[in-house]
């Protein structure tokens, strides 16, 4: 019933904002053996680049945050049974990386965004629309916000530490899944946005970001 998934999706969200999300695969981020003569990954890091890299991740996970609110409104809002396990299967990988970034947060001695409920709350109310604009629409969607997050978690690549092991470990393999993702979603129909609505959703992802950063 509509009622009960509802129910379960709410269950999930409030895990989701709260942070106690398991991942189902263990993090990507290499153990690093306190012999090895390769530097121990947060010991290599000076207190201005543990900063920047917690922010950084703060960011991350603030997206990942959302993209659990995306599928589940879609997942709420479409008809397809088929549909249905496509979203659940991309927001149950979603979760790895909600719990991953999470984790690193806490290694790092920071925290995860202040604003967490405002950026669920406004993500599930925009998936929920867009699913509802019809499933060629909402699989366009999912294809642009993953397209717009590979390009952002390439460019963290470039930002993070070259010395920071775990966490370049962590958002590769998120990268890796966010291509899938996208490309699933285009093999099922997902049409191209138009380029305005695609200008829209940079310009919101670049005042969460932005804010994401620091609170």
């Amino acid at each position: 019933m509509f009622s009960d998934s509802l129910i379960s999706e709410l269950d999930r969200g409030l895990r989701a904002i709260a942070g106690i999300t398991q991942a189902s695969r263990p993090t990507p981020a290499p153990v690093i053996s306190p012999d090895s003569e390769t530097p121990l990954s947060d010991d290599a890091l000076t207190p201005k680049e543990r900063r920047h890299v917690a922010g950084l991740m703060r960011v991350n996970h603030v997206g990942e945050v959302c993209a659990q609110a995306l599928y589940q409104a879609q997942k709420l809002a479409t008809t397809r049974p088929e549909l249905r396990a496509a979203f659940e299967h991309a927001g149950k990988e979603e979760e790895d990386h909600l719990a991953w970034t999470a984790h690193r947060l806490s290694e790092l001695g920071s925290r995860p965004s202040l604003l967490n409920p405002l950026w669920y709350a406004g993500a599930f109310a925009i998936g929920f629309v867009a699913g509802k604009c019809g499933d060629t629409v909402s699989l366009g969607f999912v294809s642009e916000t993953e397209r717009q997050v590979e390009r952002h978690l390439e460019s963290h690549l470039e930002d993070l530490p070259p010395h920071d092991l775990r966490s370049r470990a962590i958002v590769d393999q998120m990268r890796i899944d966010e291509i899938e993702h996208g490309q699933a979603a285009r093999d099922a129909g997902g049409i191209d946005l138009p380029v305005p609505v695609q200008r829209v959703m940079r310009a919101a992802a670049k005042v969460m970001t932005t804010t994401a950063y620091y609170i």
